[in-house]
This record gives structure tokens, sequence and C-alpha cells, in this order.
């Protein structure tokens, strides 16, 4: 069996399979504000760790991601074991979110939400990571903070994606949704924000 951790709800009617960012494990902040809130209305939400981040956090030392291949056979083996009596979504934050969006097409997941798609690397605006959802047919979400240095609002706009990609803007928001004090935003309503956009998202596609 894989590990996970479990938010449950009091009266499920989808689950979430919740996938971690490069360099933040399920455990992270972020990671479980997130998947408290999605289950306040009424959404399982599934977090587990990657092969090597579980590995850093037992050795108590960064290590670098896996390659996507190797990422998205835990990812799908993680999915098999998700009891399918409800309907699944899939998702995560940056990278976890990416993986999601390259396995929806082949999954059983409804649908996708991804918190922070990193859509090339910061300063490389020419290695982009979005042939996989020009032409996706399954609806994704993507919610992405506004100054983004993995895909800013300006950049997004010229890109060629599917229509079945929604795109939802945290005001002046950064790769954490984190807004800077003058824009008169605040971290935490942009979390919540992505919480009830996440929670309406799978609503309407159940």
């Amino acid at each position: 069996m894989m590990k996970t951790l479990n938010n449950l709800a009091k009266e499920p009617v989808a689950t979430f399979v919740f996938a971690h960012g490069a360099g933040a494990g399920q455990n992270s902040e972020f990671m479980q504000l997130m998947a408290e809130g999605i289950a306040k209305y009424g959404i399982n939400v599934v977090r587990f760790n990657f092969a090597y981040m579980q590995l850093a956090e037992e050795l108590g030392k960064r290590r670098p991601p896996e390659r996507a291949d190797k990422l998205l056979v835990h990812f799908n083996a993680v999915l098999s074991e998700v009891d399918s009596s409800l309907p699944i979504f899939i998702g995560g934050k940056s990278m976890g979110g990416r993986m999601a969006s390259m396995l929806l097409q082949e999954s059983n997941a409804l649908g996708c939400i991804c918190m922070g798609y990193p859509f090339h690397p910061p300063g490389k605006p020419e290695k982009l990571r979005t042939a996989h959802l020009e032409n996706i047919n399954k609806p994704v979400l993507i919610l992405q903070g506004e100054r983004d240095t993995f895909g800013t609002r300006e950049e997004i706009g010229t890109y060629n994606l599917s229509a079945q990609v929604q795109l939802r803007y945290l005001y002046d928001g950064d790769h954490s949704f984190k807004p800077r004090k003058a824009s008169g935003f605040t971290l935490d309503g942009h979390l919540n924000l992505a919480i009830t956009q996440t929670a309406e998202f799978i609503k309407s596609h159940i």
C-alpha cells in the first residue's frame, strides 16, 4: 500500500488526490491548509509524498525531484489505490499539479486542479511546459498568482491552451499566491479563494 495522508469530509461528494511541489512535501503548511480547507467543502483529500521527498524527510536532507516518468509512475500507483466509488479529481502544487495534468488524459480522474502551474523555469520563458495542455480534453483549473515567476498573467495570455483549461488569477500573487503588502490583498485571502475555487470546480464537474 502507498502511504497517504487523508483529510476526510463528513459527507463526501468527491475525492481529490493532491500532490506536493518540488521543494516541500505533503506536510508543508500550504498542503495542510489546502487539504483541511477543501475537506470542509465535502471533498476527501488524499495527500502523499513522492519517493524522493519521503527519503528527504527520513534523512533530514533536501533531495532533487526524480524525473517526470518516475513521478508519474508513483502518482499512478497512488491513484490506483484510491477508492473509486466517489468521483476522483487530481491536482497539486506547482510540480505536483504539472504531473497531475500530464496524467489526467489517461486516468480515471474527471478533472485536474493546478495551484501555481510551472509554465516554464524562472527566467527561462522559452522552455515552455505547455504541449500537453494545448489539446487536453478533460477540464483543468489553473490557479495562478499574477506575478508568478513560473508564468505571469501577461505571459500566459500569449499561450495557446486548450479551451478545457480555465485560468483563475490571484491578484498580485507570487508562486505561493503571496501578494505584496501594498496590493491591499493578503495571503490568507488568496489561500481561501484557492480553496473555494477548487471546491466549486470539483462540484461543477460531478
